[in-house]
């Protein structure tokens, strides 16, 4: 009784080791062997590169770097997403049809196909399994494989993602040149302006004050100071030397001494003036010559200050203007697209066994399974 019962469970191990190992493995070889076609690979390797090399324009630009965006790394990252994403395969559908490449053979091999009919997510879906993109975060480095049924559409693939990953990168170079001279056209006027507000309250301070240029007339009236008091010590020496040769009564005494009165009066009139700082002196319109002064020198470093900023934004926008008519982001391709002459998809071979294992191990945990239930049963 044992043995024949042994031989039973042994027919039924090997049958359904056939029905769900063998027989999947041989329908999945013949489908491959017979009916899935043959898919070519084209290769492109590129990076984004930064041509922008000249460092006396990117000193000139300062601050306009973080608006430029000179990072080839955010460029690449940028250009690993868009080749994930729909709005490429839409352009390259338009461009060559993907469509009619990958649904040509649906109606013979299904697996490997595109339905003829699909919408634009299935398309998406399906074109990130037949498009491989390898990126190498740390370098820069970018590697495209695409599969497709014959060696000339892999390669017009490739190509056409070459194409539209440079168009991406002059919609951003264009993007990033209008707002750096956006930037600093902004940063021109406002300089403008401040140089044109300097410019007017200098004037209007001349205006009030009747004099142009204030360090010029308080040297006129310093000299005029000092002639005064270089005659007034003239006519004090001439005095003492009357004093010591005529007698007191003398009327060139008396005649001295109103000049050196004379000449008192004028100094002090002269200083007072200098150093007012009320709102009574007539030269300065309101203004002491100390506060003048102040006031002035406040004035020219506005404008001196205004004026430079000027000159560093006017540098800055033709520096922005020389830059955009510049390529500093391109693709440099390091492997063209490559036109392949032998098939590497599908993996026939690997697929087998690949399939042999994984139902030879769902078959052998699913007998386990059932014989471990059947014994505490």
């Amino acid at each position: 009784m044992a043995q024949p019962a042994r031989r039973g469970r042994h027919r039924r191990l090997a049958m359904t080791f056939i029905a769900c190992v063998l027989l999947p493995v041989v329908l999945v070889a013949g489908y491959l062997v017979l009916i899935a076609q043959d898919r070519y690979i084209s290769t492109v390797g590129f990076t984004v590169r930064n041509g922008n090399n000249d460092t006396g324009t990117s000193a000139l630009l300062g601050g306009l770097a973080s608006i430029t965006g000179s990072s080839a790394s955010g460029d690449s990252d940028i250009i690993n997403q868009f080749l994930r994403s729909q709005q490429i395969v839409q352009e390259v559908d338009a461009k060559l049809g993907l469509r009619r490449i990958y649904g040509t053979h649906f109606w013979r091999d299904p697996v490997f196909s595109l339905w003829p009919d699909a919408t634009i997510e299935d398309l998406t879906r399906y074109w990130n399994r037949v498009v491989q993109v390898s990126y190498d975060q740390s370098t820069g480095l970018m590697q495209v494989e695409v599969n497709a049924f014959t060696p000339e559409d892999a390669q017009a693939i490739t190509r056409e993602i070459m194409a539209q990953g440079q168009l991406l990168i002059n919609a951003i170079n264009d993007t990033a040149h209008r707002d750096a001279i956006r930037y600093a056209q902004e940063e021109l006027g406002l300089a403008e302006d401040r140089l044109k507000k300097t410019r007017t309250a200098l004037a209007e301070f001349r205006t009030r004050t009747k004099i142009v240029d204030l360090q010029a007339d308080l040297q006129s009236k310093m000299a005029v100071l000092a002639e005064l008091q270089r005659q007034l010590s003239h006519e004090q020496v001439g005095l003492k030397d009357l004093l010591a040769s005529t007698k007191p009564s003398d009327p060139r005494i008396e005649q001295a001494q109103r000049r050196i009165d004379v000449l008192n009066d004028r100094i002090m009139a002269q200083r007072d003036a200098l150093a007012q700082t009320g709102g009574n002196s007539s030269d300065s319109n309101g203004y002491g010559y100390p506060e003048a002064i102040s006031h002035f020198e406040a004035l020219q470093t506005d404008q001196e200050f205004a004026q430079k900023a000027y000159i560093a934004a006017l540098a800055s926008l033709d520096a922005a203007r020389m830059t955009a008519m510049q390529q500093n982001r391109y693709l440099a391709t390091f492997i063209q697209p490559t036109l392949a002459q032998q098939a590497e998809y599908p993996q026939r071979i690997e697929i087998i066994c690949l399939t042999l294992l994984f139902l030879s191990l769902i078959w052998g945990i699913g007998t386990l399974i059932v014989y471990s239930v059947r014994e505490h049963v």
